[in-house]
């Protein structure tokens, strides 16, 4: 177990803006920084970070906390490896005491998963680096394709020995359970006979490890370097509970960085053609690693930035496989160009035959909007042919049709007919079309199929009132317990003509005191556990500082309360990211009206209290038949009166 030292000495220096700054693209918004949410697929912003608080809220899921929790929801850490990972990130040495059985049995099955993962790339590279057969096979081969040793390892490639069973039993060996090494696929077992046969998936080719964007290795892609035509020349790990093919970009943790600063991602075919361009000092490139791209790998990039430019070979195969993504990113709202290689060329080898500066320019010449792209395509075989050429440019409006943004889908339309010298209101006429054929589309796919149905009453859930009002006070005692202001009480006194009146007494008090002296003297307890939980902890800090600290409640070990404090300290945020002042929409300043605030929640909670009391005993009565307490009902009623005349009085 990691030691409570190094766990104080992570919370003291992690900076969470630093923390998920290395996953979503965050731009300042007053105090705070804003971004799009990493839980979700969205085109406005709705994810939150308070440095000042150090917390952060993503509003469209509802999720919240710490940095640490950002990487256990986004990154599927456990707690200790979310502290191991600060540690690293900050350079702060960990200290651990030593595990028991019974810890090291709730290690999950996912975990054990990626430390077999970590393994079997650290066992590959090590291999290559260091081994006769690795070197002579391996690492000749890395060589001649260019690669110098330290892009080598900043990629962790390695090599898996031709031998059938090599890395199997060097992991068994090891320790590492079968089950596992099966279920990544790194070993494949054929069931029958006295006993399995275990062999490696990859013996006898290069490795070339997968990572997700923290840096953890999810699977493998393996080529083989023989000329055997019955086997795959690229073989993947096959999909797992932590790898999906489909939902990963190769090379996006080593490009995370330079994409955000770069604003811009390139997006290439296989391992190779990234490991080439990082090498010539382009580190803003992933690969969708020989697989169709998909939504979930452009919605990694558009975490990091809106635009993407697609680099394709020169061949047939490219260009359709250039055509088909470009349509698929602009229906992610975000901005493509494209850059095609001289045929015969592809990014790999372009970069090798060219310098650094020579490959740079080139992407920046020759980078093309896509209505240039298929302009560019298609025109020679269309030029003399008005049937073809009209079917170009429907295909153009097809691929602006796609786009989610009325605007940008205007601007790309007089570029159209810019280019293809067309009447605007021609192409606009066609494209409304298109987007009204598509509206409709979705909309019958969401309908229900419409079937007769008697109407039902419906009712509305009831409000659960102590519930809002509970919170309500931790939400005040979180946001402004130290504060001391001004409060008024009304205090039950008769005048000289025997009549019941309220006077006026002004004191003052902190928020923290005032509320604890309050529930003190009634004797309230909460009713919801998590409120329990965090109010106690205020109040004992209260009693030992004379004051509350909201700090150790955002890191608290129960994920629960500091998920629920989170929410509660982030809920005001809200109106910074709707930004409504600008749509002249103005939000009371909660401090000029604070004592009306606290003393409306006291006042509140027990007026509610004492009606449940009152129904408590009118349903004691009804249940036992009973003779009732008139005197003590009318007690609580007229308490009950006094309360609302208070709160009437409460300005």
């Amino acid at each position: 177990m990691i030691s409570k030292q190094t766990i104080e000495s992570v919370f003291e220096v992690a900076r969470v803006e630093e923390v998920i700054g290395e996953f979503v693209q965050l731009k300042k918004s007053g105090s705070n920084f804003k971004g799009l949410s990493p839980f979700t697929d969205e085109k406005t912003p709705s994810f939150m970070v308070s440095p000042v608080k150090q917390i952060w809220k993503d509003f469209s899921t509802g999720k919240g906390g710490n940095a640490i929790s950002f990487l256990m929801e986004h990154e599927h850490y456990t707690y200790p490896e979310a502290i191991k990972w600060l540690a690293k990130k900050y350079n702060i040495e960990i200290e651990e005491t030593e595990q028991t059985d019974e810890q090291k049995q709730q290690i999950n099955e996912r975990e054990s998963m990626f430390l077999v993962s970590k393994f079997a790339k650290d066992y590959f590279h090590e291999v290559l680096m260091n081994t006769q057969q690795g070197r002579a096979i391996g690492l000749s081969y890395f060589k001649e394709r260019g690669f110098r040793e330290d892009t080598i390892t900043k990629f962790d490639l390695g090599y898996c020995k031709d031998e059938w069973d090599n890395f199997t039993k060097t992991a068994l060996q090891k320790g590492y359970d079968l089950k596992y090494l099966k279920s990544t696929g790194l070993t494949i077992v054929k069931e029958g006979g006295a006993e399995d046969k275990k062999f490696d998936r990859f013996k006898g080719r290069v490795m070339f490890p997968i990572h997700s964007m923290s840096g953890r290795i999810l699977g493998f892609g393996g080529r083989i370097l023989t000329n055997d035509k019955k086997a795959a020349k690229y073989l993947n790990s096959p999909e797992s509970d932590i790898y999906h093919k489909s939902k990963i970009l190769y090379g996006i943790y080593q490009a995370k960085k330079e994409i955000a600063k770069q604003d811009n991602c390139y997006l290439v075919e296989g391992y190779t053609d990234v490991i080439s361009f990082h090498q010539s000092g382009i580190e803003n490139v992933v690969a969708s690693s020989g697989t169709a791209l998909t939504p979930d790998q452009i919605r990694l990039v558009h975490r990091l930035t809106n635009n993407i430019t697609v680099l394709f070979d020169g061949d047939a195969a490219g260009i359709r496989a250039a055509i088909k993504g470009v349509d698929l990113i602009l229906e992610q709202g975000m901005n493509v160009k494209v850059v095609s290689f001289p045929e015969g060329e592809d990014p790999d080898s372009f970069a090798k035959s060219h310098s650094d500066a020579e490959l740079k320019q080139y992407l920046t010449d020759k980078a093309q909007d896509f209505i240039d792209f298929k302009v560019s395509l298609l025109m020679k075989d269309a030029e003399n042919d008005p049937v073809k050429k009209a079917g170009l440019i429907r295909d153009i409006v097809s691929s602006i049709a796609k786009i989610p943004d009325a605007i940008q889908r205007e601007v790309y339309v007089q570029e159209c007919a810019r280019v293809m010298d067309i009447s605007e209101r021609v192409l606009f006429s066609e494209l409304a079309q298109l987007v009204s054929k598509t509206d409709a589309q979705n909309i019958q796919k969401s309908k229900p199929t419409p079937v007769l149905q008697p109407v039902k009453e419906t009712t509305k859930p009831k409000v659960d009132s102590l519930f809002l009002l509970e919170k309500e006070i931790i939400r005040i005692l979180l946001l402004y317990g130290n504060e001391e202001i001004d409060f008024i009480n009304w205090i039950d006194a008769v005048d000289k003509y025997g009549r019941h009146t309220l006077e006026k007494e002004e004191y003052r008090n902190t928020v923290c005191n005032e509320i604890y002296l309050n529930l003190q003297e009634d004797e309230i307890a909460f009713t919801n556990d998590l409120f329990q939980v965090i109010y106690f902890e205020l109040i004992h800090q209260l009693n030992q500082d004379e004051k509350i600290s909201i700090e150790q409640l955002i890191t608290h070990e129960n994920p629960e309360v500091a998920n629920l404090v989170t929410n509660i300290l982030m809920d005001e945020e809200k109106y910074t990211l709707s930004d409504w002042s600008r749509k002249e929409i103005f939000v009371t300043e909660t401090h000029k009206i604070l004592p009306k605030l606290v003393t409306d929640a006291l006042l509140n909670i027990r007026r509610l209290l004492i009606e449940k009391k009152i129904n408590g005993i009118l349903e004691e009565i009804r249940e036992n038949q009973v003779q009732p307490d008139l005197e003590e009902i009318s007690g609580y009623t007229d308490l009950k009166k006094l309360l609302f005349e208070k709160l009437n009085r409460v300005i």
